[in-house]
């Protein structure tokens, strides 16, 4: 039977956005940032936590809304982003529940798009990102009879506050330029003491943006539309410290995006992906996760390939 070292890991647990540079109308979501034992609390109990994380990206398609590729003469897209999370765990409640706050900024260290028309210094910039707040409640984990766990749960509200650089001349930016709220419902489920699965399911809402991209025109304010999306894994435990398993994500814009207030048809979003990871928990004060990801099928955004990097560490 497994130690708890490896059924409370939460290497990739809180975070709530990965990347916040976008050339569609969706700002930047938690696409695979989060992964293996997602639903467990804190594995050095409470406290406070730092999360560095680093992810690169690169896509070769720019899709339209049927999932075909655009005619560019090149379509090429590197990122490279850097998160940093402070976490603070409070200490449990008289039902075992344990209440929390988390302060997330993602970056751009490297933005870039290429389509052969040596315009990419004009459509993409790199810099200070949004800064997300958030609060959570880390249910009580659900324990087997012998004392294992069966199922661990977290609900979490995000706030996704506008402060990073934005130019509506640019079709990246390190911000966004309007709120979200991103509240998600994680879980672990536990079918043996090695295998588990967990996911994170996020609704999506997003403000107006009274400054939108140019590439709208004369248009006085955006709303991009409503978004369901999900990070789903299942881990094997191979040893007390080492889990190795598939993770992936899913994305679908519900809702349409509104220009000065109308709807407009043909703009919803969508994309999956899946791919192989790993978590080593070298002790309970320090983890690190490796992520990649091979997205699919994606409609009105970019299709391409991701590796997250995760470093949780307990002050």
């Amino acid at each position: 039977m497994l130690k708890p070292i490896l059924r409370t890991v939460a290497a990739t647990v809180f975070v709530a956005l990965s990347s916040t540079a976008h050339a569609y109308d969706l700002p930047g979501l938690n696409l695979g940032t989060t992964s293996f034992y997602d639903g467990s609390p804190a594995p050095a109990g409470p406290g406070w936590y730092l999360e560095e994380y680093l992810t690169y990206a690169r896509a070769s398609r720019f899709n339209d809304a049927n999932g075909h590729k655009l005619a560019l003469p090149r379509q090429d897209l590197t990122l490279v982003a850097p998160t940093t999370q402070i976490i603070y765990v409070g200490q449990p409640l008289a039902s075992g529940a344990m209440p929390g706050f988390t302060l997330i900024n993602t970056s751009l260290a490297h933005a870039q798009v290429d389509d052969g028309l040596n315009n990419a210094a004009l459509s993409s910039r790199a810099g200070f990102g949004d800064v997300a707040l958030g609060a959570f409640l880390q249910l009580p984990t659900l324990s087997r009879a012998d004392g294992s766990p069966w199922l661990t749960q977290r609900v979490e509200l995000d706030v996704s506050v506008p402060v990073g650089a934005y130019d509506r001349n640019r079709s990246i930016n390190p911000g966004s330029n309007f709120w979200s709220v991103n509240p998600y419902y994680a879980a672990t489920y536990w079918f043996s003491p090695t295998w588990s699965a967990s996911g994170r399911f996020m609704y999506l809402w997003n403000g107006k943006n009274d400054d939108p991209q140019a590439g709208f025109g004369e248009a006085s304010s955006t709303q991009a539309g409503q978004a369901l999306h999900a990070n789903l894994t299942l881990q094997y435990a191979v040893s007390q410290q080492l889990s190795v398993g598939l993770n992936g994500y899913w994305l679908k814009q519900i809702t349409d995006t509104e220009v000065d207030g109308h709807a407009v048809s043909g703009r919803r979003e969508k994309v999956w992906a899946i791919g192989p990871g790993l978590v080593y928990a070298f002790n309970k004060e320090n983890t690190l996760s490796v992520n990649a990801y091979f997205e699919q099928q994606a409609e009105n955004r970019t299709e391409g390939d991701k590796l997250v990097l995760n470093w949780l560490h307990k002050f």
